[in-house]
């Protein structure tokens, strides 16, 4: 039997509204994260993706991956809004779901009113 701390994956099982972002995480369902967040149908977990880093397709397969269960993507680019690449359009299209870059509080504030309204909502939140 192994000694000491497990270190496992950040997530959430469940949806919840997000209570506060700032000073580098998020909080919400009482809890607060350090760091990005990708908001799924399966819950919250952790994301590697800090402000300024270009996204790509790899950094969204998880909501690839959900894709069927999401109808918006709202993408959090940080304090500047970034647009995406043609080539996460394009595989967020083919998977029928529209995606909208913003900056991140707006993409909070968004995501909140649409989960509220039981919408098939999805974000990818990088942390400010």
């Amino acid at each position: 039997m192994a000694n000491g701390i497990e270190m496992r994956e950040a997530h959430f099982p469940g949806r919840a509204p997000i209570d506060a972002y700032g000073n580098g995480g998020f909080r919400f369902a009482d809890m607060s994260h350090r760091g990005s967040i990708l908001c799924l149908p399966s819950g919250i977990h952790g994301w590697d993706k800090q402000e300024g880093t270009p996204l790509s397709l790899s950094d969204l397969s998880r909501v690839l991956a959900e894709a069927e269960e999401i109808e918006v993507l709202l993408v959090g680019t940080g304090t500047e809004i970034r647009p995406l690449s043609a080539e996460i359009r394009t595989a967020l299209r083919a998977r029928r779901v529209s995606s909208d870059p913003m900056s991140t509080g707006a993409a909070v504030r968004t995501f909140n009113v649409m989960l509220a309204e039981n919408r098939a909502v999805a974000a990818a939140l990088i942390a400010v």
